[in-house]
């Protein structure tokens, strides 16, 4: 099959990979032609590039900054993004055959762009579904739900869901929630497509290179939280628990990523001297490989008034590197689920602040964290390689 992936992050070689890069590299891999089409942050690039990127083409146009900005910034990119995009696309790639367009969501107003796609190519479209806007801010309270600025992107979001041939849901929470909220939906169309990953072999740890460049002691149990720290990763309960474990011996927390949010922790590690809490931006993909493999277990934290069934993909690096992980979700969440099968950890409401911070004190000194681990690895082979999605896709498109 050739697809067309008209994406929003598609991050270059030499600066990581992701549950998408995976996904691309997967399509390639067992014998099908791929066309990335993504919208490049202007911070990172002047000029559109086509070029050749992990054995396929890669259209990078640039439209303008979307992550890590403010809501206006990012507001306006979002309208932008669209009009560069059919621009980009039909100058480069505007004469190739295409059995099938995949994209993501969030940005709802790529509905657009991807109904404009389908008349050109003349081919159907594939949504994998990661958030469901504008539902998610009304949660946070960044929205008002009989505003004007919730209708105008709810019409955008019936929109793509319309534009979709083919609706995947990250987990059965997220297919029950749209199946039950959007009855106009076709049912038949809305499916289980889990985030899924490349699984290394390379586990094991060789050494503790990162923990010496950063001066972490190597007997502490370091909790990990990698990826971005904005709004909806309630990064509040994330200060409690530094602030309340600060003089806890052997208890260390590592905060890799970027976000609206990360001055938080920056500022209340500096205001109260913590020496046991780490900031730092994004790593190398090596790098940040190797420091998940010194850390011992892996947070997830999602903001408790939630309504929507978030699955973070975060947690995938965490199995996949054996490590075990501590969950603080909302309720709704099906997290909680995966972690129960899979044994790999601890799962509590991120209402309830104190037992955050006690199941943190409890699995600092837990004997049983490398059964946990080894047991989410084992999960994550069985469950969540990314052959998996190849499968799904070729079963629609082939």
């Amino acid at each position: 099959m050739n697809v067309l992936y008209i994406a929003t992050s598609f991050p270059e070689p030499e600066k990581g990979a992701t549950i998408y890069t995976d996904l691309a590299e997967a399509i390639h891999d067992a014998g099908h032609d791929i066309t990335v089409a993504v919208s490049e942050q202007a911070r990172n690039k002047k000029n559109t590039e086509f070029k050749k990127e992990r054995g396929f083409d890669v259209l990078r146009i640039v439209t303008g900054n979307y992550y890590d900005v403010g809501f206006i910034e990012k507001g306006i990119t979002t309208l932008k993004i669209p009009y560069l995009m059919k621009n980009g696309i039909t100058k480069y790639i505007g004469e190739k055959q295409f059995d099938c367009i995949l994209f993501e969501s969030p940005p709802v107003t790529n509905a657009g762009l991807v109904a404009w796609a389908k008349r050109k190519f003349n081919c159907p479209a594939y949504l994998m579904l990661k958030d469901i806007f504008p539902q998610n801010a009304v949660d946070l309270g960044i929205m008002k739900r009989k505003g004007v600025l919730f209708k105008y992107f709810a019409a955008k979001e019936k929109k793509l869901y319309s534009v979709a041939d083919y609706i995947g849901c990250m987990s059965t929470a997220n297919k029950s929630y749209l199946v039950e909220h959007y009855p106009w939906l076709n049912s038949k169309s809305v499916e289980i497509f889990p985030n899924t990953k490349k699984i290394t072999n390379h586990i094991k740890t060789d050494g503790f290179p990162m923990r010496e460049r950063y001066g972490i002691p190597k007997e502490s149990c370091v909790f990990l939280f990698g990826g971005n720290m904005g709004r909806p990763q309630y990064i509040d309960l994330l200060c409690k628990a530094i602030r309340e474990c600060m003089d806890v011996e052997g208890i260390y927390f590592l905060f890799v990523g970027r976000g609206t949010d990360r001055y938080k922790l920056e500022q209340i590690i500096q205001e109260n001297a913590i020496q046991n809490a780490l900031v730092i931006e994004n790593l190398p993909r090596d790098d940040y490989e190797q420091i998940t493999k010194e850390c011992d277990v892996g947070l997830i934290v999602l903001d408790p008034r939630f309504t929507i069934p978030n699955y973070p993909s975060r947690i995938l690096s965490y199995m996949e590197y054996a490590k075990p992980v501590i969950a603080a979700t909302d309720r709704v969440s099906d997290l909680k689920n995966l972690i129960e099968e899979a044994q790999c950890g601890e799962w509590v409401w991120s209402g309830d602040g104190d037992l955050f911070v006690a199941k943190i004190r409890e699995m600092a000194t837990s004997k049983n964290l490398k059964t946990q681990g080894s047991s989410g690895r084992d999960f994550i082979e069985r469950n969540f390689k990314v052959d998996r999605s190849v499968t799904i896709l070729e079963g629609h498109f082939n």
